[in-house]
């Protein structure tokens, strides 16, 4: 995070509105925003009438948390200096980042091969049984 760095609520052209920690760059005589872990928040309500949120990441098969779109794509974007917002973003970007930590390969959870190997490796063995 930097100092130009803000939160905001964007609404880009396609309907989507999402919430992102956000910086921009301008390239040539292009502007483009850079979204840091950006987010849905949808309000919703049980059978109880209790009020909550649900948070969701905004591009769901992406594991990236860093993305850029084109300023031309945004129809408004709006800071917030809404903690509430602000802490929920927060907290499901440690979240998320937790989970997808843990789903990276690594030395502890085994042997680590390309496929062409671990096939003549399981190949050997039949071979030997």
């Amino acid at each position: 995070m930097t100092e130009d760095d803000f939160y905001a609520t964007i609404k880009l052209k396609s309907g989507e509105e999402i919430f992102a920690l956000v910086g921009y760059s301008e390239e040539e005589d292009r502007i483009f925003l850079l979204l840091e872990s950006p987010i849905t928040i949808e309000k919703i309500r049980n059978r109880g009438g209790v009020q909550g949120f649900r948070v969701e990441p905004w591009l769901k098969t992406s594991k990236e948390d860093l993305f850029i779109i084109n300023m031309d794509d945004v129809l408004t974007i709006s800071e917030s200096k809404d903690l509430e917002t602000i802490a929920m973003h927060e907290t499901f970007s440690r979240q998320y980042d937790e989970i997808n930590q843990e789903k990276k390969l690594n030395r502890k959870m085994g042997y680590i091969s390309t496929i062409s190997e671990a096939k003549k490796s399981l190949e050997k063995l039949y071979n030997k049984s």
